[in-house]
């Protein structure tokens, strides 16, 4: 009899398990919640459960699980304030505690988004940074800001299954947690919440060193044929590796080798690595849209602020723009919420290894500049708070000061002296130079420098960085003039038929002095096509 009932139990006992309603990780506890719209809550229960969801502010929604034991539903939020409370009711209860109602924004990209405030508070490569490196442990021991919040999706691939769900927790600006925010978006946040005085929210999903390609949707890579093609290769090869390494008795050869060599020459230098697998590899198309993105779709949110370009330099650098496209307007169709705010940023200054890389720095920042066509876009420069030794720079104060100028103005209507420096807009040939013309020219254009955090200095010195091609092909460095509020005239006296001008085309740009009387550079650009 005994053992009858506890058989029974057995069976039971996991069914009512799977009955409990379940939630994505983001709705928890000191959770940021957008603020004065409807948000999308959802989880997961028993086909046909009814889903229960109130908002201690007074609404609430109701909804039937579907047959896959999927929920969601709408729930309208209160004015910025709080701390409320969210409950959440089937078959059993989720109490969500000190939920802020505010301003909620995707922090995504590579590793100087990933990089968390701790990762910048060792003495810098160049001693003339190192002011930078005590501003920011100056900051970290005095920052207690609970209104200030991060959550963090963990690092994950998958190649053929969108992942759901994620383990993570909210944190605040505070204490040892502070360390743990990313240090672009925290600088990003704190100007928002000095200038807005509401609760900030950031949620990011990033991974240092991955490319653009894992990024994007399997969906987007087959909505266009030439990226299908480059997709569909890729997933050929990727079957065909899985079958090699997952065979019986497989052995990694060239790893052998490397490690057989490096062991022959006194294990000197760094020891070499077996092949990654594929169902491992952060680089491969849509690995980390499905790994990763996936689970925070369709989060509310009011916009997204993206630092990446710096694992392209070498990688399908002239098809950054395309591939970069094709993954903002495919994450604004998967989030349902039209075309929010999407702000991004040129790459820092950094030395690169050699002509190849240094250029390729300079097409990836180009290709950021194009991608501006998008509209509800806005970009950073920031080729003027690199540091040559250091592919981390320190300055990622006017990192988040220089997206927070796009959103106060596009998204809040708050007044700032300048979104951006200058962005090439037009030119035309006239009488043997190239005039250039510039929008975001603020109240005119200057040469100017800009040291550490002071702000840019003018300067009486000509334009530099300038390089001017004709009809032969080849780049030699320009004189340039400015000669009205938003032009520029370019030439070189051994090109009588100029064709394209680039600018500040180097991963260093050293020189490279062209501002707005705002105080914010112009952009890395060419005229080239």
């Amino acid at each position: 009899m005994y053992f009858k009932i506890f058989t029974v139990l057995i069976f039971i006992l996991p069914l009512t398990t799977l009955a409990n309603v379940s939630v994505n990780a983001l709705f928890s506890d000191h959770m940021v919640i957008q603020r004065e719209t409807e948000i999308p809550v959802w989880g997961w229960a028993d086909p046909n459960e009814k889903v229960e969801v109130v908002g201690s502010w007074g609404k609430s929604a109701t909804v039937i699980t579907g047959a896959d034991g999927t929920w969601t539903l709408k729930l309208k939020t209160p004015k910025a304030g709080g701390p409320y409370n969210i409950t959440i009711t089937g078959k059993n209860k989720i109490i969500i505690d000190d939920v802020l109602s505010g301003e909620v924004w995707l922090c995504t990209g590579q590793s100087n988004m990933d990089f968390a405030l701790e990762k910048f508070l060792k003495d810098s490569r160049e001693p003339q940074y190192q002011p930078l490196v005590e501003y920011l442990r100056t900051e970290v021991a005095s920052a207690n800001d609970d209104q200030l919040r991060h959550i963090e999706v963990l690092q994950n691939t998958s190649l053929y299954e969108k992942q759901s769900k994620f383990k993570g927790q909210w944190i605040s600006a505070k204490g040892e947690d502070l360390k743990k925010i990313t240090a672009t978006g925290y600088f990003f946040a704190k100007e928002l919440r000095k200038q807005l005085k509401v609760p900030i929210g950031l949620v990011e999903c990033s991974w240092g060193g991955t490319r653009v390609e894992p990024w994007i949707s399997e969906a987007s890579y087959l909505a266009d044929e030439n990226m299908k093609a480059y997709f569909e290769a890729s997933r050929k090869e990727i079957k065909e590796t899985i079958e090699i390494m997952d065979a019986e008795g497989y052995v990694d050869a060239d790893y052998e080798r490397a490690l057989a060599n490096w062991k022959e020459k006194g294990e000197k230098g760094r020891k070499p690595k077996p092949a990654t697998h594929p169902k491992d590899n952060m680089q491969l198309p849509a690995t980390l849209y499905n790994g990763m993105l996936n689970a925070v779709i369709p989060y509310a949110i009011k916009g997204a602020i993206w630092y990446q370009g710096e694992s392209n330099a070498m990688y399908l650098a002239n098809d950054y723009e395309d591939h970069f496209t094709a993954m903002i307007n495919g994450w604004r169709a998967d989030w349902n919420q039209g075309d929010f705010s999407f702000y991004f940023t040129q790459l820092a200054a950094c030395k690169r290894g050699d002509d190849e890389a240094d250029k390729g720095w300079a097409t990836v920042n180009n290709e950021l500049r194009k991608t501006l066509k998008l509209p509800n876009t806005g970009m950073a420069v920031l080729y003027d708070i690199g540091e040559a030794s250091d592919i981390h720079p320190h300055n990622k104060m006017d990192a988040g000061k220089r997206f927070a100028f796009w959103a106060l103005e596009k998204d809040y209507n708050i007044k700032v002296k300048a979104v951006s420096g200058p962005l090439y807009k037009s030119h035309k040939v006239k009488a043997g130079k190239l005039e250039i013309e510039f929008t975001e020219a603020g109240s005119g254009l200057i040469t100017a420098h800009k040291h550490l955090l002071n702000d840019a200095v003018r300067v009486g010195e000509p334009l530099k960085t300038f390089e001017i091609v004709g009809s032969d092909g080849i780049w030699k460095q320009a004189v340039a003039k400015i000669v009205s509020k938003n032009k520029i005239e370019v030439w070189n006296a051994s090109v009588p038929n100029p064709a394209q001008v680039r600018y500040a085309w180097s991963g260093t740009p050293d020189g490279a002095n062209l501002y707005n009387k705002e105080g914010l550079p112009a952009a890395v650009f060419s005229t080239e096509d």
